[in-house]
């Protein structure tokens, strides 16, 4: 059973959040604030954070930024709530290293589909193959990435992305494809998510130099590959 933190001031929000996931056979347990979190987040063990975006004293926009930027802390899956549902409010949510943007209002059906959307992707597959590319490897395994053994941090999103783009090496696929086989077929997601996270995956093989295999192809998207 996954246990999933709610952070929301508002007792009535949380309450319908509550009842829809313990009727999906989620553990829940919830705080008002970011101070009541970080203490939940040293005592419990979590498998996924429903944050919402405005939250007394300090954000739930500070909170997430903080989280993925502590290495402890930084692969716990975040989903952002809030009441800000334009495009640029939504990049900005992601952009924090959120895996998921839920505008209010939505439906219980909605975010319940979307947590488990996030779990599936954020959690490891029965694969068990290793795959290197240009010294690029990664351990499905232990779900770690690494350069000629130096590991590499990454957030799960964009560890999926990167596992599929490994594992279909030189092949270009659009946006939309992406979504398809990333994020799965029942997250409500918008291509530009495609872009955000392409460019963290880039970030984080930056150091390495590997961010040069993330290649565009205009007018279609992106492929993988070590050819030039």
């Amino acid at each position: 059973m996954a246990t999933i933190l709610i952070v929301d001031d508002e007792p009535d929000i949380r309450e319908v959040i509550r009842f829809a996931l313990e009727n999906a056979q989620f553990r829940v347990i919830e705080a008002g604030h970011a101070d009541d979190a970080r203490k939940l987040l040293a005592t419990e063990e979590l498998d996924l954070i429903l944050l919402d975006w405005m939250l007394p004293g300090r954000s739930g926009l500070e909170l997430a930024t903080q989280l993925k930027q502590n290495p402890k802390t930084r692969s716990m899956p975040i989903i952002m709530i809030s009441a800000r549902g334009e495009e640029e409010d939504r990049v900005k949510g992601l952009e924090t290293g959120a895996d998921d943007y839920i505008a209010k209002p939505f439906s219980s059906r909605e975010m319940v589909a979307r947590v488990k959307a996030v779990l599936r992707r954020t959690r490891p597959d029965e694969s068990t193959d290793d795959i290197e590319i240009g010294g690029l490897r990664i351990d499905h395994i232990s779900h770690r990435v690494s350069v000629n053994g130096a590991p590499i941090e990454i957030a799960p999103t964009e560890y999926r992305l990167l596992h599929f783009f490994m594992t279909h090496v030189d092949r270009a696929f659009s946006r939309s494809q992406l979504l398809d086989q990333v994020w799965g077929d029942q997250v409500y997601v918008e291509e530009r998510t495609v872009d955000v996270h392409i460019r963290r995956l880039r970030k984080a093989l930056e150091t390495t130099g590997h961010d040069r295999l993330l290649q565009t192809v205009r007018g279609v998207g992106y492929r993988f590959s070590d050819k030039t």
